[in-house]
């Protein structure tokens, strides 16, 4: 063999490192967009995490979220803007609410003012879009002060596409708290005044105005209540009611201290005075028991009806997850009910009506073979299945050509429910990802009817008529082509859709 001259092997070696360097541009190119969501909203580019000022306004929903444009990690928050005239088919906007020197542009919340009411009010325009949030401030933060966070207003009086942030801001200062965050304000008619929910460090605070800018503190819940594992955070209040009775929700995020571990969303039901929450009692319960379902709040505006939206990932490793150009998504719209089970109210959280406006392709039998069959023709990752089995084992797994596979089902023997995700494709960046999480039922009824949404990388798990919910999301080498019911049986009519992708 030829000796190959030191220049010549150089010049070889650059070859193969610029080689590598390709095949590595190539793989980190797609930025993960193999698991972008085809139903789910995601940012375009950027880290993405709580919503925030959820509100519906002439026809528009607006989600506004916590956003780091400049990086897919968390970094110095923003409040990223989509509107949409449907909950799912979402049209980015600039970027709403930046840093300024005050702080970070941390979560809150978004009201119509139509009863003109606050200081923003004008004769001579239309009712304001007011959003209200924290500022992070992250050199008090440094400092080890305990007053770095405090609530700031901005206002809008074009639904939402400029903004103005009030001149006075702060308009509520820490008292010394450092956890001191996530306003969610709510119009209290009763009483002709805004009502704020705070995050106060391991409970919640509640404030009221009379114009938003001034707000005084009326009571405190939680302190010895629900779960504490972590911090509170990103609250929400509002009434709903059943039979005629009016009940008071109470939503509650956590992190960490989750069912499954990480952060999570609890709930407590009681009555409010306008001053003072009062549960009917002080069990912990879960609005969506996966591991996967954070931060979520409800919309401003919408009349009787009660839409959340929460945020797909869990603080454990949603920074880990292997997208690069983007990181997170968004749960599909959730419409909140009461239910009352046994005699006992419950929250009810199940896909909002117009999820079932991107249903094609649909298929309906009745039992276990049918179902088997149609699962088996079904070659497409986006999928609804409504169902009902019986309250014995059961389960189903998704998989591809990989031999990868998302295995779900139902533990008789325990009541419980769960979502097996350690053969789903790469768990590698976490060590608990891999995890089984398992939810346990509201009901001890004999049949078990299950709603069960699939994208690419998300499925979305609605059990009971949404008593019981687990989120979880994956990232399967390629997009999930096979259903298999791998134990248990079906009863009575089964319904099953190809979904229609609402992003590219």
């Amino acid at each position: 063999m030829r000796k190959i001259s030191t220049q010549v092997l150089s010049v070889w070696i650059l070859i193969l490192f610029g080689l590598l360097a390709g095949t590595a541009a190539v793989a980190q190119s797609d930025s993960g967009e193999r698991y972008r969501p085809l139903l789910h909203f995601t940012p375009q580019r950027g880290w993405m995490n709580d919503p925030n000022g959820l509100v519906y306004n002439n026809g528009v929903y607006h989600l506004f979220y916590q956003h780091y444009p400049d990086g897919s990690k968390w970094g110095p928050m923003h409040w990223g803007h989509a509107s949409s005239t449907d909950l799912l088919h979402w049209q980015h906007r600039p970027i709403a609410l930046y840093p300024d020197s005050l702080g970070y542009i941390f979560s809150g919340s978004a009201v119509i003012d139509q009863v003109k009411r606050s200081s923003f009010a004008r004769p001579d325009k239309p009712a304001p879009l007011v959003a209200i949030y924290t500022y992070h401030d992250p050199k008090g933060e440094k400092a080890g002060r305990n007053d770095y966070q405090t609530q700031g207003i901005a206002y809008s009086y074009d639904n939402g596409k400029t903004w103005t942030k009030y001149k006075n801001n702060p308009v509520l200062k820490s008292p010394g708290i450092a956890d001191f965050r996530d306003p969610k304000v709510n119009w209290y008619e009763a009483g002709k005044k805004w009502i704020m929910a705070l995050a106060v460090k391991d409970h919640i605070g509640f404030y009221s105005s009379a114009d938003l800018i001034n707000w005084q503190h009326e009571s405190s819940f939680g302190e010895k209540e629900g779960a504490h594992g972590g911090v509170w955070e990103c609250p929400d209040l509002f009434p709903l009611t059943v039979n005629g009775k009016e009940y008071w929700v109470l939503i509650v995020n956590i992190n960490p201290g989750g069912p499954n571990g990480g952060s999570a969303t609890q709930y407590f039901i009681g009555s409010f005075d306008g001053k003072t929450f009062t549960p009917l009692d002080t069990e912990t319960r879960w609005l969506d028991d996966g591991p996967d379902n954070y931060a979520g709040v409800t919309f401003s505006n919408t009349g009787a009806r009660r839409i959340l939206i929460g945020w797909m990932s869990n603080w454990s490793y949603a920074q880990e997850v292997p997208t690069y150009r983007w990181r997170s998504a968004t749960t599909l719209p959730r419409e909140l009910s009461v239910r009352l089970v046994n005699g006992k109210p419950l929250v009810s959280s199940r896909p909002a009506a117009e999820v079932r406006t991107l249903e094609a392709a649909k298929q309906s039998g009745r039992g276990i073979a049918s179902l088997t069959k149609a699962l088996a023709a079904n070659r497409d990752s986006l999928l609804r299945l409504d169902l009902t089995v019986p309250a014995k084992d059961f389960s189903m797994a998704f998989s591809n050509d990989l031999g990868q596979e998302l295995v779900w089902g139902y533990d008789a023997a325990s009541n419980r429910l769960y979502i097996d995700r350690h053969a789903s494709g790469d768990t590698g960046f976490h060590p608990d990802f891999g995890k089984t999480s398992y939810a346990a039922r509201k009901t001890t009824a004999g049949e078990i009817r299950l709603i069960c949404i699939v994208d690419r990388s998300g499925i979305e798990l609605f059990a009971d008529d949404g008593l019981t919910v687990m989120t979880a999301i994956y990232f399967p080498g390629k997009a999930f082509n096979k259903a298999t019911i791998v134990k248990g049986d079906v009863t009575g009519v089964w319904n099953l859709a190809r979904l229609k992708a609402v992003t590219k």
